[in-house]
C-alpha cells in the first residue's frame, strides 16, 4: 500500500525471537493458526513512538499481509483499516503493562486472504488513534509446515567479537530433526532427534580473522528428506591504520582530482570503521577499513579509480554493526521514498543500490560541473524594509518543485515581495512533511527537485531583487541523522554522544534535541551555516524554535523554559557572530517567544526576531478586543526595528477561515460573509503592512486563503492531527475578482512600505487597542495617517490626525483640507482610510468598498494625474482602457499572465484629454492578467479577469 511506503522511517525485518520491539508466539506462526504479537515499546528507534510510552490504552496494530518474501507486506489488509488518523478498533492491543503489547490473530482470517493464496510476511506498526505517534515498521515471516531452523543467537548475521571473545550459538527448529553445526568448513557438533541447539564458539585471537559459520537442520522422518540450512559469520575486530590526517581536508567527502575522492568521518569513541559502497560490492573488505587519527576522533580513506563525474553511492560501517551515511553529504538516496518522487521533479534520479546494508546512502560525485550564478550584484534588501513571503514548496506550487517555483518569482514580484522564507527544504524524513524532522542538512530534500534546480531558484531570485531565507532546524534532528544513529541508547541518543542529549531540555523537543554547548555541535552548526552561505548564496536564516537553544533543563515547565536565560543568549550571539564572519550581511533570524528582555538583547545585538500578533489580530477581525500593539519594535523597547511582525505564519490558523467561522454579526454586516471578511483582511493588511519594521505574510494570504490550517489532504476534513498535512494549492483563487482586489490592496501596500521614506520612519506612533485604531508616520518627507475601524457597527470618533493641513487620500487621489485634527467623523464598519501630506500615485479604482470619509472632502486633485479605467473587467473577448487626464503623449500598455509573461503590448499616443484603446483578450486563456500602464511619471497597475 502507498500509504505505508509513504509513512515509512526505516524498516526492519524481524526473526520472531530477535526479543527487541516484536516477538511471537509460537516462535514459527503460521497463517492458518492463531499466532501472539508481542511489542516491546522501549526498543523502538522511531522517535514518534516515544508518545506511546507510558500509555495504558489508546494503542493499535496497523497491518497488512504478503504473499511473497521479500515483497508488498500490505497486500492484504483487515477490512476496515482505511484510516490511519483514527482508531481502528480490530486492532486494538492489550496492555501487559512496562509498556508491552501483545495482540492474538490468526493471519488468514485477520487478513482476509484467499485460502489458496499462501502467506510468507506480515508488515506490523503500533500507532495510537488518531495516528499522531508510531512505531518504526516491522516485517515478520509467516512459515508452513516445511522443516524451518531460526537462530536465537547471535541476532546478526555478521558482526565483530574481541579477539578471544566467547559466542554463544542457539538454534531452534520447528520439529525435531538432527542439527548440525559447521565452522569454517568443519563439522563440530551433530545433534539427533532434537529441535533446539545450544553451544559457544571461540572467536581466536587473529585483528580481522572471520569465522563462518553453517547450521544445519536434516528430517529423515519424511517421505523426502527435508533439509534447512543458516550462515552467520563473525571477525576479530580489525585494528585500523593509525594516520595523520592530510592537510586541507575536512569532514565529509574531499574531491581531490577526476578520479580520486577522500572521505572524512568524525566519529569518536568508535573502534573501526569499514567504507562500503559500489567501488566494493557493499562488502567489508580489508582494503576499506578506514585509517584512524591518532586521537582517535576520525577515519578516513582516499578511493581512487573513481568514474570521473559519475554518482557513486556509499555509506560507513561504524564498529561493524552501524551503517549510516555521511552527515556532510549534499546528495542521499532513500530505498524507501526514492520511488515516489516524479521524473519531471528529479530527471534520472539514481536507482537506490539493492545491496546497501542501510536504507539511506550518501552520493558522491567527482568533476561536477558547478553553477555559475547570473546575479553577481545582488543587494540585500534593508531590514527596515523586508517584505517577506514565508512559503512551502509542497503546498505552493502544484508540482511540488524548485522549477515551478522559479517560475512563481514574478507573481511574487509583482506583489511586492523583496525576500522569500523557504520552509525547510533540507532532507527530511519523507517525501511530504513540513521539513522539521531534518536528517541531513547540506543535502536539498530530493521531493522538491535538483540542487542545481534550487541553486537556479535562488539565482533567479535574485536576478529579481528578491532575498532568499533559509529555514533551518538545530534545535532537534530525526533518526536517520548520522550521528543520532552513530551513538544510539535503545530508544534514544546514548550518553556518549557529541551532539545531543538524552533527553530534552526543554517542553517543546519532538524529536532528538541538540546540546548547543557540545563543541561538536558548534562546529556543526557553523559549518552547515557556512556551507549555505557560500554554496547556496542563500541571504540568511530563519532558526526554528530558537527557544530551544539551551542546555538549561526545565523539563515540562514552559513558563520556565521562557524565562531569561544567559546561556541561550550567549549561545545564540556565538552563532550569530559566525554567520556575521561568512557574510557581514546575513539575516538571522530567531522563532524565539521568550522573555522581553532577552530577545530585547538579541534583537539590540543584531538579530530578528519574530513577531506573533495572530491572535491579536484574529480576536480584532471577529471582532472580540484585539490589541496588536506588540507589532511595534518600539512597543517593545527594541532599539532597531528588528521584530518581523506577522498575522499569519505557517504555524497560526489562517485569518479569513477564521472570521468565516468566529465572525459576529451585526444587523446585515456579518464578520462571516465571504466578501466582507475580504474587504476586513485589507483592513488588518493595512495595519500589518505599513507599522514601520520588517514584516512577514504567509503563503496566499494575499489572497485570502480560508481554509484552516488544520485542513486534511483531502481538502474537506478538519482534524488536528492534519496540522501538517499537504493543504489544497489554491491559484484558482485568481478567478475570483474580490479576492484579486485584496491581492492588488496587498501589492500596493507593500509598494508604499518598501519604496516610500515616510514607511521605515523610526518616529510613529501606534493606537490599537480600541475598535478604531490608528497608527501615525512623521519623516522630513512627509507623514501619513492610518485609521480604521475593526467593529461591526459604525463608530463615531476623533479624527485624531497628527496635523492640520492639507492630506491626500491614498485610495481614492483626493484631497482633504484639514482645519480641525480632532474634528468628529463616522467610520463604517470594516473601513478603514490612509492619508499622505505627499501626494502619491493613485492605485486603480474599485479596490475598497468604501470611499474618502465625505465630511473630509474638500476637493479633487485633478490636474496633475489621469484616471485610468478598464471595462468590462472581468472580460469576454475585448475590454476598454479609459485614460483621461491632461497628459499629451506616448502611452505604453502591457498585459502580463501570472506566470509574468507579457502576452500584448501596445504603444498608442493621447494627442487629447480623453484616450480609449480597445485591447483584445480573445485568443487569451480564461484566468488572471495584469495590466500595466505607464505614461509620463504616472504609472498604474490593474488586475483583469479574463473569462
Amino acid at each position: 500500500m502507498q500509504f505505508f511506503l509513504r509513512i515509512v522511517l526505516f524498516v526492519i525485518t524481524i526473526t520472531p525471537t530477535l526479543a527487541q520491539v516484536v516477538t511471537t508466539q509460537p516462535t514459527f506462526p503460521t497463517a492458518d493458526a492463531e499466532v501472539t504479537l508481542i511489542f516491546d515499546l522501549k526498543q523502538t528507534k522511531d522517535s514518534r513512538a516515544r508518545a506511546l510510552l507510558g500509555k495504558t490504552d489508546d494503542v493499535y496494530l496497523w497491518s497488512g499481509a504478503g504473499s511473497t518474501l521479500p515483497g508488498n507486506a500490505f497486500e492484504f489488509q483487515p477490512a476496515g483499516q482505511t484510516s490511519f488518523n483514527q482508531p481502528f478498533a480490530p486492532g486494538r492491543m492489550t496492555a501487559l503493562g512496562n509498556d508491552r503489547w501483545q495482540i492474538k490473530l490468526v493471519p488468514r482470517t485477520y487478513f482476509g486472504v484467499p485460502a489458496n493464496t499462501p502467506i510468507r510476511q506480515l508488515g506490523l506498526l503500533l500507532k495510537n488513534g488518531n495516528g499522531q505517534a508510531q512505531t518504526e515498521d516491522f516485517t515478520i515471516q509467516i512459515y508452513d509446515n516445511k522443516l524451518s531452523l531460526l537462530r536465537l543467537e547471535p541476532t546478526a548475521s555478521s558482526f565483530f567479537v574481541d579477539a578471544n571473545q566467547v559466542v554463544t550459538v542457539r538454534y531452534k527448529a520447528s520439529r525435531k530433526a538432527t542439527l548440525s553445526l559447521t565452522v569454517d568448513g568443519q563439522k563440530t557438533l551433530t545433534l539427533t532427534n532434537t529441535d533446539s541447539l545450544r553451544t559457544v564458539l571461540s572467536a581466536g585471537t587473529n585483528p580481522g580473522q572471520q569465522r563462518t559459520v553453517v547450521a544445519q537442520a536434516i528430517d529423515l522422518n519424511t517421505p523426502t528428506t527435508e533439509t534447512v540450512a543458516d550462515t552467520f559469520r563473525f571477525t576479530v575486530r580489525p585494528q585500523p591504520t593509525i594516520s595523520a590526517l592530510p592537510s586541507g581536508l575536512q569532514d565529509g567527502i574531499n574531491y581531490t582530482s577526476a578520479t580520486t575522492a577522500t572521505l572524512v568521518l568524525y566519529a569518536p569513541k568508535k573502534t573501526f570503521v569499514h567504507l562500503l559502497g559500489e567501488f566494493n560490492d557493499w562488502a567489508m573488505r580489508p582494503a576499506y577499513l578506514m585509517k584512524r587519527t591518532p586521537d582517535g576522533n576520525r577515519y578516513w580513506l582516499e578511493l581512487t579509480g573513481l568514474p570521473a563525474g559519475q554518482e557513486v553511492a556509499f555509506a560507513y560501517l561504524a564498529d561493524g554493526a552501524i551503517a549510516t551515511a555521511d552527515p556532510y553529504a549534499d546528495k542521499i538516496l532513500d530505498r524507501n521514498n526514492d520511488r515516489f518522487i516524479p521524473a519531471n521533479t528529479y530527471p534520472a534520479l539514481k536507482a537506490f543500490p539493492d545491496k546497501a546494508p542501510t536504507n539511506i546512502v550518501s552520493v558522491l560525485q567527482t568533476s561536477q560541473t558547478p553553477y555559475v550564478f547570473k546575479a553577481t550584484n545582488f543587494q540585500r534588501p534593508a531590514v527596515n524594509k523586508l517584505a517577506i513571503y514565508e512559503l512551502l514548496v509542497r503546498d505552493f506550487v502544484q508540482s511540488r518543485s524548485y522549477q515551478t517555483l522559479t517560475d512563481s518569482l514574478a507573481y511574487l514580484k509583482r506583489l511586492g515581495i523583496n525576500t522569500i522564507e523557504l520552509m525547510p527544504v533540507t532532507e527530511f524524513t519523507g517525501n511530504d512533511s513540513w521539513g522539521y524532522n531534518p536528517i541531513f542538512y547540506l543535502a536539498p530534500d530530493k521531493a522538491y527537485g535538483t540542487k542545481t534546480a534550487l541553486k537556479t531558484f535562488i539565482d533567479a531570485a535574485h536576478q529579481q531583487g528578491i532575498a532568499v531565507v533559509l529555514d533551518v532546524v538545530f534545535n532537534q534532528a530525526d533518526y536517520e541523522f548520522p550521528y543520532v544513529k552513530l551513538y544510539w541508547d535503545g530508544s534514544q541518543p546514548s550518553a556518549d554522544s557529541p551532539y545531543f542529549n538524552q533527553q530534552a531540555t526543554h517542553p517543546f523537543s519532538v524529536f532528538f534535541d541538540f546540546n548547543h554547548e557540545s563543541p561538536d555541535t558548534k562546529a556543526f552548526v557553523d559549518r552547515v551555516c557556512k556551507y549555505w552561505l557560500q554554496e547556496y548564496k542563500i541571504d540568511g536564516f530563519r532558526f526554528d524554535l530558537s527557544k530551544g537553544f539551551t542546555q538549561t533543563n526545565t523539563g515540562s515547565n514552559v513558563g520556565a523554559w521562557s524565562t531569561y536565560d544567559a546561556s541561550r543568549v550567549a549561545i545564540l550571539k556565538r552563532i550569530y557572530d559566525q554567520i556575521r564572519t561568512v557574510d557581514k550581511s546575513a539575516y538571522v533570524i530567531l522563532e524565539h517567544f521568550a522573555d522581553i528582555f532577552e530577545e530585547k538583547e538579541l534583537a539590540d545585538y543584531g538579530m530578528l526576531l519574530w513577531g506573533n500578533a495572530n491572535y491579536d489580530f484574529r480576536n480584532a477581525l471577529r471582532p472580540v478586543g484585539g490589541d496588536f500593539s506588540g507589532l511595534s519594535y518600539k512597543n517593545r523597547e527594541f532599539n532597531q526595528p528588528n521584530l518581523i511582525g506577522y498575522a499569519e505564519s505557517h504555524d497560526e490558523e489562517r485569518l479569513v477561515y477564521d472570521m468565516k467561522q468566529t465572525g459576529q454579526i451585526s444587523g446585515s454586516y456579518s464578520v462571516r460573509n465571504q466578501t466582507t471578511a475580504l474587504d476586513r483582511a485589507k483592513l488588518a493588511a493595512a495595519f500589518l503592512l505599513l507599522t514601520p519594521g520588517p514584516k512577514l505574510i504567509w503563503q496566499f494570504g494575499e489572497l485570502g486563503y480560508d481554509l484552516s490550517i488544520n485542513t486534511c489532504s483531502d481538502g474537506t476534513t478538519i482534524r488536528d492531527d492534519c496540522r501538517t498535512a499537504a493543504k489544497p494549492v489554491r491559484w484558482d483563487y485568481y478567478q475570483n475578482t474580490d479576492r484579486l482586489k485584496l491581492f492588488t490592496v496587498y501589492a500596493e501596500l507593500l509598494r508604499l512600505k518598501t519604496n516610500v521614506p515616510a514607511f521605515t520612519t523610526t518616529d510613529f506612533t501606534t493606537d490599537f487597542s480600541n475598535p478604531v485604531k490608528r497608527l501615525t508616520l512623521r519623516s522630513a518627507t512627509g507623514s501619513v495617517f492610518l485609521i480604521g475601524n475593526f467593529d461591526t457597527r459604525p463608530q463615531s470618533v476623533s479624527l485624531g490626525i497628527s496635523s492640520s493641513g492639507t492630506w491626500y487620500h491614498h485610495f481614492s487621489g483626493q484631497t482633504v483640507q484639514i482645519s480641525d485634527v480632532n474634528q468628529s467623523v463616522t467610520l463604517e464598519p470594516g473601513a478603514f482610510y490612509l492619508y499622505t501630506t505627499t501626494k502619491q500615485t493613485t492605485p486603480q479604482s474599485g479596490l475598497l468598498p468604501f470611499a474618502v470619509v465625505p465630511a473630509l472632502v474638500t476637493a479633487t486633485d485633478e490636474p496633475s494625474v489621469s484616471t485610468v479605467l478598464l471595462s468590462p473587467n472581468p472580460v469576454h473577448d475585448q475590454a476598454i482602457v479609459d485614460i483621461n487626464g491632461p497628459y499629451r503623449g506616448p502611452i505604453n500598455l502591457t498585459l502580463t499572465d501570472a506566470t509574468g509573461r507579457t502576452v500584448r503590448h501596445l504603444q498608442p499616443t493621447k494627442t487629447t484629454d480623453r484616450l480609449q484603446q480597445p485591447i483584445s483578450l480573445q485568443t487569451l486563456p480564461a484566468g488572471s492578467y495584469f495590466l500595466t500602464v505607464k505614461h509620463g511619471t504616472q504609472h498604474t497597475q490593474i488586475t483583469v479577469l479574463k473569462q
